[in-house]
């Protein structure tokens, strides 16, 4: 058999870390449902033409092509490298059986052909929440989303996650008023400040968008104005520009960061370099920080869509944000920062006495399964300290004993051996199943 070389960009936990990602997922997926979003799951690949309209992936895109299908509609196609876009295909393919506005969310893997790094992935798990308006979209919902995924991480075994907000009117608005025509490459430009600097930044403005050295700086002015309150508006209006979209925008950004921290505290920040380099987004734009693990970037993002989805009738606006999943679990399991209380999901491990009462063992732990409880049947008679051994191995607390003075279970932690009928028996809460811990680092 050849050697199997590995590949880089594309991520396999072993068991014990799918047990920290299912954890992940499934706290996700209920946080979501409790703020009354609905799952879907669009299909993996879309037409390569749609790929391609919306942001600048053109290179990181994986074509799908059968081998043997040169020429046909499937060379036409591409794995979706996030899941908005399939979102407004999605909307305007079910227009007439959704209700508006449409809450979402859909966890799922995506593609990128990008170069693997810390945190960086060619196959990943993204986790998305949207609400989509149809011709309009209310400001509050703004203001929600963020707190939705605030909630959410919140709720994992990770360090405090802050969202850092901007607006695109006050970054347009401010650029025109200085005298910046080319709006969208002066976005992507200060998108790119935290990755190589203000020195660099103000280098790229000139060469791309003509900007003098006072714009230059003017730019970077505004970056640099960050607050958890209201006052960051004045600073960026003592910079002393103003025009309709700058005020409007402002205005819009007050009162999602007053409104957001008014409901969680310290949830939001304004953080006026957050550009976003996509250039649909038109309102309220998003990005994120795992507190101690800045140099981990974004680990959530997102914004405000106006024009993204429309059918040439009607609009239908949205704003979503995204957890880029696979980058906080690299970094959770990476850095050793949690652990799963056992490696398998099984709480009781059936002891088997002989290969003969083999079929009496798995009664037993059908009937436990059925009331909800995980179970392994031993793989082997083996004498039971070997068994012990196994179910101690895999982190397994509880095993199940056939003995002359009846069914009895033990807590191998402890060696408490009590009488058990698997009828009633059940194990603790916390034992139920795999328990996730933050690991004290020193």
């Amino acid at each position: 058999m050849a050697k199997i070389g590995s590949l880089s960009g594309f991520p396999e936990w072993l068991p014990e870390e799918r047990i920290v990602e299912q954890h992940v997922l499934d706290v996700l997926r209920t946080t979501f449902e409790l703020h009354g979003f609905s799952g879907i799951e669009t299909r993996a690949v879309e037409p390569v033409q749609q790929l391609l309209s919306k942001g600048e992936t053109s290179k990181e895109i994986y074509l799908l092509r059968r081998l043997q299908a040169q020429g046909s509609e499937d060379a036409e196609l591409g794995l979706h490298f996030d899941l908005t876009v399939p979102l407004a295909r999605y909307v305007l393919e079910h227009t007439g059986k959704l209700d508006f506005p449409f809450r979402r969310y859909q966890i799922q893997k995506v593609w990128r052909g990008e170069r693997p790094q810390d945190g960086r992935f060619r196959e990943f798990v993204q986790a998305d929440v949207d609400v989509v308006g149809q011709d309009t979209l209310a400001f509050h919902h703004e203001i929600e989303l963020p707190l939705v995924m605030v909630d959410a991480l919140s709720q994992l075994p990770i360090p405090r996650v802050v969202i850092h907000a901007s607006n695109r009117k006050v970054a347009q608005g401010f650029y025109e008023a200085i005298g910046i025509s080319d709006v969208e490459e002066t976005l992507r430009i200060i998108d790119k400040l935290d990755k190589v600097g203000p020195d660099v930044v103000k280098e790229l403005l000139s060469e791309r968008v003509g900007a003098t050295s006072q714009q230059g700086d003017l730019a970077l002015s505004l970056a640099q104005i960050t607050g958890e309150d209201g006052r960051f508006a004045d600073e960026v209006l003592a910079l002393g520009y103003r025009n309709e979209s700058l005020e409007q925008g402002l205005e819009e950004l007050v009162n999602l960061v007053e409104g957001a921290n008014d409901l969680i505290p310290g949830s939001v920040i304004a953080d006026l370099k957050i550009a976003r380099g996509l250039d649909y987004y038109t309102g309220s734009v998003y990005e994120s920080v795992m507190i101690g693990h800045e140099d981990l970037g974004s680990v959530c993002s997102g914004g405000r869509y106006d024009s993204l989805v429309s059918n040439g009738k009607k609009t239908f606006p949205g704003v979503g944000l995204s957890i880029g999943v696979s980058r906080i679990l690299a970094r959770l399991i990476g850095k050793n920062l949690v652990e799963p209380s056992r490696k398998v999901p099984a709480a009781v491990l059936i002891a088997v006495n002989d290969e003969e009462e083999r079929r009496h063992a798995e009664r037993t732990a059908f009937t436990l399964r059925h009331r909800g409880i995980a179970v392994e049947v031993s793989p082997n008679s083996a004498k039971f300290g070997k068994q012990i051994k196994y179910a101690d191995k895999r982190g397994i607390p509880f095993v199940w004993f056939s003995t002359d003075d009846g069914e009895q279970v033990k807590d191998i932690r402890t060696g408490e051996q009590v009488n058990a009928d698997a009828a009633t028996w059940a194990p603790p809460a916390d034992d139920a199943r795999p328990q996730i811990a933050s690991v004290q680092q020193n």
